[in-house]
């Protein structure tokens, strides 16, 4: 991006921090990580430090409009997040100026982070108003919110506690998308849990389930939540998904809390930055169960499967039936998937590619039909994998998890990813290997994802704990060099292999010297905050 080219401008209309950690001044840093432009509009004004606060004073709603009015001439929002308000009638002017901007731009969205208290204490400023106001007119309107445990119950009018049963965020998430928000994340930071920090995140219609990292071993906290809220409206800004915006703000807070630092005696404030990389990829579950590598794995991000041995010369090829199978195995292919769509004459296939796998001690993935595959004979010398696309894995139940696991320490696990979070999701459930697609436009399904292009599949490998494989539209040696270079553990090549034999035998010298070459060019990641390209 070039300092002629506008960024994307967000609102923040929210409350001021004498003591410069939470609020706008946590906002600020947030969007500038984000590489967006923040404009922060004062709603409150507050008298606080790292102890406490000590008293707020809400604008009058005739100031509160003057911004927005001035704003909303020249600067127009790509995305509107909202935290302190502190008065009841302020919300109501904050809820007309997003429905006045909504019939010019009806999908404009709006991040609600429902501030009611100071996580370190002091003067109250929220009461049964504006709770009201809240309920009758923020969350109809809003695309997310980011409210806390003790926040969440609080708007849906219990007792606030952040000690209540960890089981029942899925509920309270379901009540508040009733009351109208679109999706919603139950953050964990300020749950007594020790090690893990647990967020609810019900990002209807892609993803939901709990997000999972480790905690970050510091007692400077101060604006994590405001960090959150306004990387997740920057996310929204730049064109992600909710479902993607979550997990990319969830990365952002993990790196701020990592650069967190001492100011006055109570909790430092967090110090998002673009000049560090982004935290590590949180951990994300399937349904209401935690993610597998936290309840089977140890804690680490080591694979939850058999490990995945990237083949030598970084190509993995996908056929559609035994007979090609065994022609790309014959002619060296050392990783192979069978992608066999009808299970009529599947077993059939099955058997005879992994026939010919075994003779050639090449590794053998089974798509589609997994169960099948793990109850075969045991074939001296195959080496055995699974790969399920993300449909296949959301369509398991309990039980049907449960063969799978079992299988884990002779099955090297496969799935598939086309957004962060499902990256996320893959790398919850302790994946041997990742797929990233597609990468190129590919005309093999028909899909609704963008191509990730050579910067995502770069983005992928940075982050992903487990080797990354490029997956989509690869059908040239130029195609191999370029993606080979984004530092994949391996390049799928359906179409580009060739239909015969005697194609594959001649195309695959070309290819692995375009893979070798590829390789070479691979640069190491970046030690700066950089984010993927939106893929919805």
């Amino acid at each position: 991006m070039t300092d002629t080219s506008p960024l994307p401008v967000i609102w923040s209309i929210a409350g001021h921090d004498s003591g410069g950690g939470a609020g706008l001044s946590a906002d600020q840093r947030a969007a500038d990580a984000m590489g967006v432009h923040l404009c922060p509009v004062v709603a409150s004004v507050t008298a606080q430090n790292s102890t406490g606060v000590q008293a707020v004073y809400p604008l009058s709603p005739s100031q509160l409009d003057a911004q927005l009015k001035a704003l909303a001439q020249d600067m127009p929002p790509a995305a509107i997040k909202t935290g302190l308000l502190g008065d009841a009638v302020l919300i109501e002017v904050v809820a007309g100026w997003v429905r006045q901007l909504r019939e010019r731009t009806p999908d404009l969205p709006l991040v609600v982070d429902p501030v009611l208290g100071a996580s370190a204490g002091g003067a109250a400023f929220c009461n049964d108003e504006i709770l009201w106001a809240y309920r009758r007119h923020l969350l109809p309107l809003a695309t997310l919110i980011t409210p806390n445990r003790a926040e969440a119950c609080r708007l849906l009018g219990r007792p606030g506690r952040h000690d209540g049963p960890q089981h029942d965020q899925p509920d309270l998430a379901l009540r508040l998308r009733e009351l109208g928000a679109r999706n919603v994340v139950i953050t964990g930071g300020d749950a007594p849990s020790p090690d893990w920090a647990l967020d609810w995140m019900d990002a209807a219609p892609h993803a939901h389930g709990w997000l999972c990292n480790r905690r970050v071993a510091t007692r400077h906290h101060h604006g994590s939540g405001c960090t959150f809220a306004a990387a997740a409206t920057s996310a929204l800004a730049l064109g992600h998904v909710c479902a993607d915006a979550i997990v990319l703000a969830k990365m952002v807070t993990t790196q701020a809390l990592q650069r967190a630092h001492v100011a006055g005696e109570g909790p430092g404030p967090v110090m998002a930055s673009s000049g560090q990389a982004l935290g590590p990829l949180p951990w994300l579950g399937i349904g209401r169960a935690l993610p597998w590598q936290l309840t089977h794995g140890d804690g680490t991000d080591t694979p939850l499967f058999k490990p995945f041995e990237p083949p030598a010369d970084g190509l993995y090829g996908i056929l559609p039936d035994s007979e090609r199978l065994s022609a790309a195995a014959d002619a060296g292919l050392q990783c192979l998937q069978l992608r066999h769509k009808t299970l009529e004459g599947a077993a059939a296939h099955m058997s005879a590619s992994a026939h010919a796998c075994a003779q050639h001690g090449a590794l053998l993935f089974i798509n589609d039909h997994w169960q099948q595959a793990l109850s075969m004979p045991v074939q001296p010398g195959l080496r055995l994998g699974i790969h399920l696309g993300q449909e296949d894995l959301l369509a398991l139940d309990e039980s049907g998890c449960q063969p799978l696991l079992n299988a884990r320490e002779r099955v090297v696990l496969g799935l598939s990813s086309h957004s962060p979070w499902e990256l996320a999701r893959a790398a919850g459930c302790g994946a041997s290997l990742i797929a990233c697609g597609p990468v190129l436009p590919t005309s093999t399904k028909d899909m609704p994802w963008v191509p990730q292009g050579a910067d995502n599949l770069q983005w992928w490998v940075a982050h992903s704990p487990a080797p990354v494989v490029a997956i989509g539209g690869l059908l040239t040696p130029q195609d191999v060099a370029r993606f080979a270079a984004s530092g994949a553990a391996a390049l799928c090549l359906v179409r580009g292999l060739g239909d015969s034999a005697e194609a594959m035998r001649a195309t695959l010298p070309v290819l692995r010297q375009a893979a070798s070459k590829g390789r070479i060019r691979v640069s190491p990641p970046s030690d700066r905050l950089q984010l993927p390209h939106p893929v919805l």
